[in-house]
């Protein structure tokens, strides 16, 4: 494993196994994550499998610069993000984006060409509205503390939140310990961009898409899902008795290796 700066970004890198493929992948974590959940699972099968594997960790996460200001960075911002670590890749790379991530892709696309993009659990078309609402509702104190903070980090200040927010029940607690210690603070202004200031615009992006959710996700619904996939003409792939963290669940090589048939099936 490699790690670069461009500026004040973490990027990690792992290089290609045996025959290199042409395209590099370039990975997007997204709300209270960094580079560090792609380089648990993904960037090593991939780098295995012929793929140059890039994650950077956007502005105010993981090691890159900007966490005195977490609370007030925009999508446009993190997307700018991408821009720097694309720009310095041996060639433009296909995009895989979770969660937040999943909008910075959608977001960068509108913009910029790539050879394809993933959306892995992504922000859907109509943005987080649902889960503001259900948070609302159910967990009142922790919308307040929110609103106070004008940050996200109420939403999985504990364990037991991070659990129910990220994992399947059957995550063997230890597990969520360790990467619960490794989440942050997100940003409220990025927030308000995912409920409203800032949601995906389908009809400006040609780039092929492939689209994956998770039946078990507290997050976004597999209908939502559905919705995304449809906008961008594709079907979307539900995987069966997962949760949000698609990447870093115990069937994260299921999803893996349908990423790797999709972009074996993508023009040379």
């Amino acid at each position: 494993m490699q790690t670069k700066t461009h500026q004040r970004l973490e990027h990690i890198y792992r290089e290609p196994k045996g025959e290199p493929h042409p395209t590099p992948l370039l990975f997007v974590h997204g709300a209270w994550h960094g580079a560090w959940c792609w380089d648990e699972h993904f960037l090593p099968y991939f780098a295995a499998r012929g793929y140059e594997a890039h994650a950077l960790s956007l502005r105010g996460h993981g090691a890159s610069e900007g966490h005195e200001r977490i609370r007030w960075w925009r999508i446009a911002d993190y997307v700018e993000d991408v821009a720097t670590v694309a720009a310095q890749l041996s060639a433009p790379p296909v995009l895989i984006g979770h969660s937040m991530g999943g909008l910075v892709v959608q977001k960068y696309l509108e913009k910029h060409t790539a050879p394809g993009a993933a959306l892995l659990a992504s922000v859907p078309l109509d943005g987080v509205w649902r889960v503001a609402g259900s948070i609302l509702i159910h967990q009142p104190l922790v919308f307040a503390r929110i609103l106070l903070s004008c940050n996200l980090y109420p939403v999985v200040a504990t364990p037991e939140q991070a659990h129910r927010t990220f994992f399947s029940a059957s995550m063997p607690a230890s597990q969520v310990a360790e990467y619960h210690t490794r989440l942050q603070g997100e940003s409220f202004l990025a927030f308000l961009d995912m409920l409203v200031l800032a949601l995906p615009r389908p009809k400006r992006v040609n780039t092929p898409m492939l689209v994956l959710g998770a039946e078990k996700d507290t997050i976004f619904t597999v209908p939502q899902v559905r919705r995304t996939a449809r906008a961008y003409g594709t079907e979307a792939v539900i995987f069966p008795d997962m949760a949000h963290d698609v990447m870093l669940e115990s069937g994260w090589q299921a999803v893996a290796d349908h990423i790797v048939q999709w972009l074996e099936s993508l023009p040379k």
